[in-house]
């Protein structure tokens, strides 16, 4: 004859099994989402059924999808949390992110080609079009700040800079 605690046990285990078959797929694409890592994804998926199965007992069995989800987003949360102080930039990463922040001298050339034939294209709008594309494209001014300055309304200038808008890209398309 079994002892009632081995026959809870085998329960534990069935609901357990039962948990797994019904949630991996959701559980799985929960880690992922959050995580963005396949393999850390998997991990958390396998420690979110542990930690379900150590929290059977206070579990009252209704909304398991809830709970299990629940499990899972904490589960990652906490990895989240941890994983962000463990790492620490290298040199090398220090160097990278300084580096792409500090245009090249093609950048700057290629930026100031494309700046002045902006500047070419929006002169070439009838008013108000070349106006407000000056100010919002060339100049790159808030339609806020547009709007103090000009006194116009803002439905104007935002209707202002859409069709401003239409008229270089088909301006664009021809050079």
């Amino acid at each position: 004859m079994r002892k009632s605690w081995e026959v809870e046990r085998i329960n534990r285990d069935i609901y357990l099994e039962h948990l797994i078959d019904a949630y991996k797929n959701l559980v799985f694409s929960i880690c992922f989402k959050l995580v963005q890592n396949y393999f850390d994804a998997e991990d958390l998926t396998q420690e979110t059924f542990l930690a379900a199965y150590k929290g059977l007992d206070d579990f009252d069995g209704t909304n398991e999808k809830a709970w299990i989800c629940r499990i899972a987003t904490n589960k990652c949360l906490d990895y989240l949390k941890h994983s962000g102080r463990k790492s620490v930039p290298t040199e090398d990463t220090y160097l990278n992110e300084f580096q792409s922040k500090i245009p090249t001298p093609e950048e700057e050339v290629e930026e100031g080609e494309v700046k002045n034939q902006l500047y070419t294209l929006c002169t070439q709008l009838k008013e108000p079009y070349r106006e407000v594309a000056l100010d919002y494209f060339f100049h790159e001014k808030d339609i806020s700040d547009m709007v103090s300055q000009s006194g116009k309304n803002i439905k104007t200038l935002q209707t202002q800079v859409y069709r401003a808008k239409n008229m270089l890209k088909k301006l664009w398309r021809k050079e």
